[in-house]
């Protein structure tokens, strides 16, 4: 198969998109995460734009070993030789340089006319390809530019020794069938375009940026520009995780490969959240909370005998958490009778309708019910039982030294037990001691935190769902220590698997390592 390069821009690009700034940290995790997600080609920054972003570049550059590091720059001496300091240190270095070609961009920005404009284009060129091995060059709003003009541009270029021509669609603007055809034209018309890689790069304004990506594959690019989330200007570029995935489960008519590893996708759609502290929209494609949770019943029906029913790719593949059938108004009988039995309670067809009935009038209003809200409707009115496990004490020791100490002590038949542990964060380390108590290690697979109140006494709720020896539970709680929240959160949803599993274990007495892996953190608001 044909391979396509992920050039992956979400450290400048998308990063210079409003809400999404990141310090030279934050895009230093990023830089080690895109590296270990398998991209190609990782575009740190533009170095001219301060002395911190060129900084910043040349850090990435001394972390990134196998991608190649790509830094932005106009046709501006100062600009380039920005470039070349800040990837001195890069084991793979590329000059992206780029002029806005278009009539609109020659009039509004630079005043030049297209004569002037290519001698501009050139001379800079012609200065990159002296200094690096590696230039990629980009007619910056191409498909709004003049097809003769376009041409010549590109000709020019590719005379002088670029290795990879662009071809953005700056301001999301074509479609499809015409992005194509604008690739096509110039792997037919360009002298020695064929050993030249043509690129896309493409803005979502209309909603076509991974269409026009992979019409642009068709058309002949072997490279995709694009960013995590799909995070950029305006509304943002083509989302890398979704052009991966298209390349995958439609393999049959786009024969293409990346070296991305899908089962990445949604760890690095999740660090970036966690990063930005902006989240992705829940029906978001691939990555979003619901992109593989089914309320209807009659999908729920069709997932219970055969998930292939409604999933054309498994949560598996790209790293996310299980699939959820969501019990609310549209779910059916079957549904929840599975959701039941999962959960140690299950019922006869008798007393399931007389549960169901119970249930729609539950979440007529539209709501969806919790595990506790279930099983309560199969109790009815007996008194609830005592959880196996009652925090008795949490004590945390955070700061910015690593790793961070816990010890919590928990209560059980009547007897207190104790465990120290250690973490990365106050979180991981409380849970790491929980999971030494009650012999089972958790795996919190989904992180929610939510204001309850205003001002600087406002309380957090946190809601976390947990997998357990393949099973998931969800979890609550609220308080006024975040910390302490999230531990209490994460015992509600071990109880339940305790709850319901035949072999519980004695407290652990000898020191085991059951670290639980944080695989997905949300921030709805700040308590």
């Amino acid at each position: 198969m044909d391979r396509v390069r992920i050039f992956d821009t979400t450290l400048r690009d998308g990063e210079q998109s409003p809400g999404y700034g990141m310090t030279a940290e934050q895009k230093l995790t990023l830089a080690r995460q895109l590296e270990e997600l398998g991209v190609d080609v990782i575009e740190a920054g533009f170095p001219a734009a301060s002395a911190e972003d060129l900084e910043g570049c040349r850090q990435i550059c001394r972390v990134v070993k196998t991608a190649t590091v790509a830094a932005l720059a106009r046709c501006v001496t100062g600009d380039i030789e920005s470039v070349a300091k800040s990837l001195e240190p890069a084991a793979h270095a590329r000059l992206h340089v780029f002029f806005g070609t278009s009539q609109i961009h020659l009039d509004a920005k630079t005043g030049l006319n297209e004569d002037q404009a290519l001698e501009k284009i050139i001379e800079a060129v012609r200065r990159g390809v002296k200094l690096f091995d590696d230039v990629e060059f980009s007619p910056e709003d191409a498909t709004r530019t003049n097809v003769d003009f376009l041409l010549k541009v590109v000709q020019a270029v590719v005379d002088e020794g670029v290795q990879v021509v662009n071809i953005p669609d700056t301001v999301g603007y074509t479609t499809p069938v015409e992005y194509q055809a604008r690739i096509e034209m110039l792997k037919q018309k360009i002298r020695g375009i064929d050993k030249v890689t043509l690129s896309t790069h493409c803005h979502n304004d209309l909603g076509l940026a991974v269409a026009n990506s992979l019409a642009g594959v068709a058309g002949g690019a072997r490279q995709i520009e694009c960013t995590i989330n799909g995070i950029g200007e305006r509304a943002g570029n083509a989302s890398l995780e979704e052009i991966v995935m298209a390349l995958n489960v439609r393999n049959d008519i786009m024969p293409y490969e990346t070296g991305v590893k899908t089962e990445l996708l949604y760890k690095s759609s999740q660090l970036l959240s966690a990063v930005t502290g902006v989240g992705v929209q829940r029906n978001k494609a691939v990555v979003g909370q619901n992109a593989f949770a089914h309320e209807s019943g009659v999908h729920q029906q069709g997932m219970l005998n055969d998930r292939r029913s409604y999933e054309i790719m498994t949560p598996e593949s790209v790293g996310s958490p299980p699939s959820q059938l969501v019990l609310g108004r549209h779910s059916g009988r079957k549904a929840l009778a599975a959701r039941l039995k999962d959960l140690g309670h299950p019922v006869d067809s008798a007393t399931l309708n007389l549960v169901y009935d119970r249930f729609l009038q539950a979440v007529a209003d539209g709501s969806t019910l919790d595990d506790d809200a279930l099983i309560s409707l199969v109790l009815d009115n007996r008194p609830p039982k005592a959880p196996p496990y009652q925090i008795n004490l949490i004590q945390v020791i955070s700061g910015t030294v690593k790793p961070l100490t816990a010890t919590v002590q928990l209560t059980r038949d009547g007897n207190t037990y104790a465990e120290c542990a250690l973490g990365e964060g106050p979180l991981e380390a409380a849970c790491t001691a929980i999971d030494k108590i009650t012999g089972y290690a958790g795996k919190i697979v989904n992180y929610e935190l939510r204001a309850v109140g205003e001002g600087r006494d406002a309380q957090g709720e946190v809601s976390v769902r947990v997998t357990v020896n393949d099973k998931t539970f969800s979890g609550r709680a609220v308080g006024d220590d975040i910390v302490e929240a999230s531990v209490r959160a994460y015992l509600s949803a071990m109880n339940k698997f305790l709850s319901v599993t035949a072999d519980v274990k004695p407290p652990q007495v000898e020191r085991t390592t059951l670290a639980p892996r944080i695989a997905s953190q949300s921030q709805e608001g700040a308590a």
